[in-house]
């Protein structure tokens, strides 16, 4: 017998679900980034982008999470 059944629209994946996932993988590698820069000794240029990197796309996903609950 054939499955016929349709998959209710709320599961699909969205562009905002895609954005999001995006957002929380750049935080954390921009995280990642800062904390290899620190046991490298690398320049200071290096942390001020990974940080600013971090911030904005930490600020991102504040924004939209309060535009959500609209």
């Amino acid at each position: 017998m054939q499955n016929t059944t349709t998959p209710d629209p709320a599961d699909r994946i969205g562009p905002g679900d895609i954005a999001r996932a995006l957002l929380w993988i750049v935080v954390v590698a921009s995280a990642l980034a800062n904390m290899a820069a620190s046991f490298g000794g690398a320049d200071t240029w290096v942390h001020l982008v990974c940080g600013a990197v971090t911030v904005l796309c930490a600020g991102a996903l504040v924004v939209r999470n309060l535009r959500g609950r609209r």
